[in-house]
């Protein structure tokens, strides 16, 4: 019987393994770093970047990332929530892999921010009701610009820079 084992370049190498788990290690600390500015961070930037490296292969990345938050904030419904809220953002990140446009990228996680909200009330349907659900989404509405407009700064400003270096690093400095 023969083999059906992926072609190489599906396959997740010891070498891509690290950097993967240190780019969730990443998105964690940069969001810690960041906490003292409610809703403002480098979520979807390095997503964005990881995204734009090494394709589906990112969710390795967000399973680190979700894994930690969980580990060091505690599993709640919340956290339930990132289980597909993140992995959402990156299939839709995946859908402008092959763009190159800061403002393109900026407009995306932009967007990512704005429904980050939204995405992370769909648990919460199941579980207080749509009325409920409802009013926590409309209260949190402000946030949402925030984490939008955060999102969006932030990408358009450091999208072309951070590129440089993961370009640099993971074409040249790392064998």
């Amino acid at each position: 019987m023969r083999s059906r084992s992926k072609p190489a370049g599906d396959r997740l190498t010891a070498r891509e393994l690290c950097i993967l788990a240190l780019m969730g290690a990443l998105i964690f600390a940069s969001k810690f770093a960041l906490a003292s500015i409610p809703n403002v961070n480098l979520n979807s930037l390095l997503i964005i970047l990881c995204a734009v490296f090494f394709g589906w292969k990112t969710l390795y990345a967000v399973g680190v990332y979700v894994l930690l938050e969980g580990l060091i904030f505690g599993f709640s419904l919340w956290w339930c929530s990132y289980l597909y809220a993140w992995p959402a953002v990156t299939a839709f990140v995946m859908l402008f892999r092959k763009n190159d446009s800061p403002l393109v990228w900026a407009a995306v996680a932009g967007l990512c921010g704005l429904c980050f909200g939204p995405l992370m009330y769909i648990l919460y349907l199941t579980v207080i009701g749509w009325e409920a659900a409802a009013a926590m989404w409309i209260a949190g509405i402000p946030y949402d610009l925030v984490h939008c407009a955060g999102n969006f700064g932030l990408t358009l400003l450091l999208y072309r820079p951070l590129y440089k270096v993961f370009s640099h690093f993971l074409t040249r400095a790392l064998p």
